[in-house]
């Protein structure tokens, strides 16, 4: 658990509250984000506001560009040479692309054939990163007559020296940490020569070869051209968890708005294959879904592929090549999660691994591919940095580390570069290679390094809040105000909310190994909301009243869009209290919710003994049972301890199971299970109408809520939402009889819509995915997690 620090309240001028409007929260995390004045605030909130610095502000991009013109000019082949992962793929591309396009229009000058720009993205298992001596040996024998790197190079120093040595010259664009000398190139661009705060120092890969292209396009005379790139700038920028300050922030913001309406035919499929919306695409859905499949290849296949699908105009080929990225997502996630497991095991095994300042593993067969990745949960799981090896006999050991906040993990690395054969990296992640049998004694040295430079990271572990909200007062409209504020990410973390007393009413596993946490939680009001929590399977949850810190976004999840609430973290407030009234007896319950004939079953059950049986919506007259209320107001007069209880419909909530139970009180239950299959929007609605329209012909428009509930297999929340949106709708007029009461008058509706359908759409949508959700739980739970006073029959 992490120590939470509270919003402090913080003095928004009166000019900035006037100039930025809309919800105080976002005037009063600009503030405390450095952003009080009206200027910055509006070029932070706003691209229009910003003025991006000139590409020539980056060191030696006039340099570069004078050579790569030259080359142009004079038919020179020129080769780009990238990296595998996103940032390199849309670098690589993005400068093909230009000096391509640029060749094209200018004819050759000293030589009758045009300029030829070739490129070449290094294979993950050969060849490792950077640049590879004998790949440049043959590239260089082939004809290349000038190198552009991008992403990488600026540790080069040997392939650099030998190219230069064939008269071949070598340009740098890189972002990497700089080397305490720099290799002999013709030109190294990378922004970290510029000091800490200027508006570029935080460019990416992409980000540099973007600025290089501006350059070259404005001494064509082309100054505006540069600009159909920045799709590819914002797909880099995000994956390479680039810090969103300055330009690069910049570059994100327009980048965003490129993609949602990109002509790239190879990103159009990958985001049909994906289901993603492209008018609501955002910074989460590259971090998350886009950027994760172009990883892919390079994690698993051969990252070249990426250049033909970020360029192709075929339609089918870039079907195929984005269904093969399906193809390898999928396998990556899969080997992520052996190599999880596998290094868990590794650790329940020898819990001494876990006394280290750094955790340190490794394994033979582990394919480096995916390890980065797994670094990065366990980092995060540990709280402290990890490193994960890949150790195949008879080959160099190559390593993964991921880090944690304010630990500087590639410096801890370069400390001990005499223990490697090759390293680089960020702060926050790096790669090394070394003999398999040095990983011992690196674990202890690099252990140390990390204490010494960063201290117990644990203790201090802290966790920002920015706003204290009321679960009442979430809602797409707030979420839309936050997100102007976006994109975010490092440098501009999404806004850590927290609520208050809330206690946790259900909990159920989702993802294919249950590695996350769908939960519904409470406050003292009653207002349920559900919860997500990524990587939280195994996770101790808490008892009792407890306050909760969570992200909120918006979802639009089959097409849907909701408010997504993101567990942070949970503090608790207050243990259980002590039982205030007796444990109702166990009730001996046998599990029949995989029974292969149910109908059959229960009838069999009748003939034996006298069953009640729980059932509602079309199952209540197809199986012959009672709803909920009948069951309640046959049991009003105290529970007798008498009979069987059948529950057939599965409960829409606990609550409600838990006052049929304390009802009827049976001395046996028999679980079934069947799902009304009533919880999506379209299905319930259309069911709710016809309801109505039979209440409007046959009872003059009167209905109990309560009867509409049980005839839709809901809660009577629901069945409220739900009459609020039809009446939006324009399909029904709803009076309640006594304020908030049970009975309810129906009245033809206008035909017209009335007041915002979307805010009443949401809403019902997630009380609808709140039952969905525990109904999914109450189908799958083992029967000890059911929240019942159950004793079961084996």
């Amino acid at each position: 658990m992490k120590v939470w620090i509270e919003p402090q309240d913080v003095t928004v001028p009166d000019a900035l509250r006037s100039a930025i409007g809309g919800h105080p929260l976002v005037a009063k995390t600009l503030v405390r984000r450095g952003f009080a004045e009206v200027e910055a605030a509006r070029a932070f909130l706003d691209p229009d506001c910003y003025q991006p610095a000139p590409p020539t502000a980056l060191p030696n991009v006039a340099v570069a560009a004078e050579r790569l013109e030259h080359a142009i000019r004079h038919g020179e082949t020129i080769c780009v040479w990238g990296d595998f992962d996103v940032d390199g793929q849309t670098a690589t591309t993005l400068l093909v692309s230009t000096l391509k396009d640029l060749a094209l229009g200018q004819g050759p000058v000293d030589r009758a054939d045009e300029p030829k720009v070739t490129y070449h993205i290094p294979h993950r298992q050969t060849e490792s990163h950077g640049v590879n001596l004998p790949v440049l040996k043959q590239l260089i024998a082939d004809g290349v007559d000038l190198v552009l790197t991008c992403d990488t190079g600026v540790t080069a120093h040997e392939p650099i020296a030998y190219a230069r040595a064939q008269g071949v010259d070598v340009i740098v664009t890189d972002h990497h940490d700089l080397p305490p000398a720099l290799p002999a190139a013709h030109a190294v661009v990378n922004p970290k020569m510029l000091p800490d705060g200027h508006p570029l120092h935080e460019l990416p890969g992409v980000g540099c070869a973007y600025k290089l292209a501006q350059a070259l396009y404005a001494r064509a005379g082309r100054p505006r051209d540069a600009a159909q790139y920045l799709d590819l700038v914002a797909l880099g920028i995000v994956a390479d968890v680039a810090v969103q300050t300055g330009d690069t922030r910049y570059l994100l913001q327009r980048g965003l708005e490129a993609l949602r309406h990109t002509e790239r035919l190879g990103l159009q499929v990958m985001m049909e294959v994906a289901e993603l919306n492209p008018d609501w695409l955002t910074e989460e859905h590259i971090g998350f879904v886009l950027g994760p499949r172009l990883n892919a290849l390079g994690r698993l296949a051969d990252a070249s592929v990426a250049v033909e699908l970020l360029t192709t105009q075929d339609v089918a080929r870039a079907r195929i090549l984005a269904t093969q990225l399906e193809g390898l997502n999928a396998q990556r996630k899969l080997l992520c999660d052996q190599v999880l497991q596998a290094a868990e095991a590794q650790i329940e095994r020898d819990s001494s691994l876990l006394e280290y300042g750094a955790l340190v593993l490794s394994h033979p067969s582990w394919p480096a591919g995916v390890i980065g990745i797994v670094a990065g949960r366990l980092a995060e799981r540990y709280r402290r940095p990890t490193v994960l090896i890949a150790a195949p006999p008879g080959e160099p050991a190559r390593g993964s580390a991921r880090s944690i906040p304010g630990c500087d993990i590639s410096a801890a690395i370069a400390a001990h570069a005499e223990m490697l054969e090759s390293f680089g990296g960020h702060p926050m992640a790096a790669g090394m290679a070394m003999d398999a049998q040095r990983i011992a004694g690196f674990r202890r040295a690099l252990s140390r390094t990390v204490l010494e430079m960063c201290g117990e990271a644990e203790e201090r572990a802290t966790l920002e809040i920015d706003g204290i909200l009321a679960l009442a007062d979430l809602s797409l409209d707030l979420v839309k105000e936050l997100e102007r504020l976006a994109p975010f990410g490092p440098g501009n973390p999404p806004l850590t909310l927290a609520s208050r007393r809330l206690t946790l009413k259900s909990h159920s596993p989702v993802g294919r190994s249950g590695e996350h946490l769908q939960l519904i939680v409470e406050d003292e009001e009653g207002r349920a909301q559900p919860v997500i929590w990524w990587q939280g399977g195994g996770a101790t949850l808490p008892q009792g009243l407890f306050d909760l810190a969570y992200v909120a976004r918006a979802s639009d999840y089959r097409g849907q869009r909701t408010i997504q609430v993101e567990w942070v973290d949970a503090r608790l407030i207050e243990a259980p209290a002590a039982a205030r009234r007796p444990e109702p007896p166990a009730v001996e319950a046998v599990d029949y919710r995989d029974a292969p004939d149910p109908r059959v079953l229960l009838q069999r059950l009748r003939t034996q003994e006298d069953v009640l049986v729980w059932a509602e919506a079309e199952a209540r007259a197809e199986v012959g049972g009672q709803d909920r209320y009948e069951l309640i107001s046959a049991g009003s007069g105290g529970p007798s301890r008498s009979g069987a209880l059948a529950i057939w419909t599965t409960p829409p909530g606990p609550a409600e199971l838990r006052a049929v139970l304390e009802r009827v009180s049976p001395k046996a239950v028999y679980l079934f299970g069947i799902d009304p299959d009533l919880d999506r929007l379209e299905e319930f609605l259309q069911r709710l109408a016809g309801l109505t329209k039979r209440a409007l012909r046959s009872s003059q428009g009167q209905v109990d809520v309560s009867t509409l509930a049980a005839a839709t297999a809901q809660r009577e929340s629901t069945v409220r939402a739900g009459l609020a949106w039809l009446e939006a709708r324009g399909h029904v007029t709803v009076h309640t009889a006594d304020g908030d009461g049970d009975v309810v008058y129906l009245a033809p509706g206008s035909q017209t819509v009335q007041g915002d359908l979307s805010q009443k759409a949401a809403r019902l949508s997630a009380l609808l995915e709140e039952t969905a959700a525990y109904r999914s739980y109450f189908a799958r739970a083992e029967p000890e997690q059911l929240d019942a006073p159950f004793r079961w029959r084996l």
